[in-house]
């Protein structure tokens, strides 16, 4: 039945299925991997945005509605789709999923005046040189920081190999910083061999020089899909490091057909773990799975956080439906919200954040461990 549901809500999605649109709410826009390899990223993020909003409307003060569109991941598509968006009213976004198609929506957004807050792209290129343009999720290069960090201040290894995708903006910036802060650290790197397709079926040249070279943990900045890979054909050679990834590994124990045993004690660097004791988190949780018979994945909850971070920027800056209802409303509603985005605090289900003027968050990572196919605080 779950099945059928994810088929039957996939299929709107791909349709642009949105919200009825009120006039007195201020409308939402939203693009991502709906449909592909990475529609886990999306659904997370419609989903998670989705449960904030009504929750905000709840509330019975400002009132949004959402419109969202599949982008596929691919920039030029998700250009169409933030100009389909504009069409349908909406006054500020909440997009894009990835770096790559929301580095494109970011530029046009720019000069349209149009203020996007991005619950999950990464990269710096994001918001480089945008006023109107700010983060919900880490950047590529504070993940690859405090992954090295973590490492060593955890004692998790003295001798690391890395596999990146060289193809992905993403990957790379990621491998970067986390190569610059274990050479501070002196956190000693043996390994580093690269890819450059998330389809690529065939990691045992990588794997066998990690190998080879003695490492004992194993740091993936990559996404789930070659993820998964990796840890099936480690295991079919007797390899068995300590695996640490990043936020784009996030909702590898719900690929279709998955061995969850084979990401027993994977490291995730992440801001959100499911299992937070937090009424806050429990009450998301609880309602994701009610709705979507899953667990939400740090994409859902950025998401959620990226609603209520609009939610409290809208009330303190002033803005009102009518005002963004206005033709071209979202240009007044844009130049309202930039500098109250560096005054404001949040304190969402992925921590307590704050934004400097360069878009970027300010918030603390933590790490999960996959225990039992589950997601569980490190300690």
């Amino acid at each position: 039945m779950k099945k059928i549901f994810a088929l039957v809500l996939a299929l709107m999605l791909a349709m642009g299925a949105c919200s009825a649109f009120a006039e007195d709410a201020i409308i939402i826009g939203i693009s991502g991997p709906l449909t592909g390899p990475y529609a886990m990223y999306g659904l997370g993020v419609v989903h998670g945005a989705e449960i904030a909003i009504e929750e905000v409307n709840a509330l019975g003060g400002i009132q949004f509605a959402l419109t969202y569109e599949d982008d596929e991941g691919d920039p030029e598509k998700a250009v169409n789709a933030y100009n389909k968006m504009l069409d349908d009213g909406a006054a500020l976004m909440a997009s894009t999923v990835t770096s790559g198609a929301c580095a494109a929506v970011a530029a046009e957004a720019y000069n349209d005046r149009v203020f996007m807050l991005t619950p999950s792209a990464s990269s710096p290129t994001v918001t480089e040189d945008r006023d109107n343009v700010f983060q919900v999720c880490f950047t590529d290069p504070g993940q690859g920081a405090a992954s090295a960090q973590y490492i060593v201040e955890n004692k998790l290894a003295s001798k690391v190999a890395v596999i990146y995708n060289n193809g992905l903006d993403y990957s790379t910036g990621i491998y970067q910083t986390f190569s610059e802060k274990a050479a501070e650290l002196g956190l000693e790197i043996v390994s580093v061999t690269t890819f450059s397709s998330d389809d690529n079926a065939d990691f045992s040249v990588q794997l066998t020089e990690a190998k080879n070279a003695g490492a004992d943990l194993v740091f993936l900045p990559i996404y789930y899909t070659p993820a998964s890979m990796i840890l099936k054909q480690a295991k079919g050679m007797d390899f068995a490091p300590i695996f640490f990834g990043v936020d784009g590994m996030d909702g590898i124990l719900s690929i279709e057909g998955f061995d969850t045993s084979l990401a027993e004690g994977v490291y995730l660097l992440t801001a959100f773990s499911a299992d937070a004791a937090d009424e806050k988190t429990q009450s998301f949780v609880k309602k994701y799975v009610d709705l979507y018979g899953e667990i939400p994945n740090q994409f859902a909850a950025d998401a959620y956080d990226a609603i209520y971070a609009l939610y409290e920027a809208c009330n303190a800056a002033g803005v009102t439906a009518e005002i963004a209802n206005e033709m071209d409303g979202f240009v007044p509603v844009c130049e309202m919200l930039i500098p109250i985005m560096t005054e404001i605090t949040v304190e969402g289900i992925t921590g307590t954040m704050s934004w400097q003027a360069t878009g970027e968050v300010t918030k603390t990572p933590t790490a999960v461990i996959i225990e039992n196919g589950a997601y569980v605080g490190a300690k």
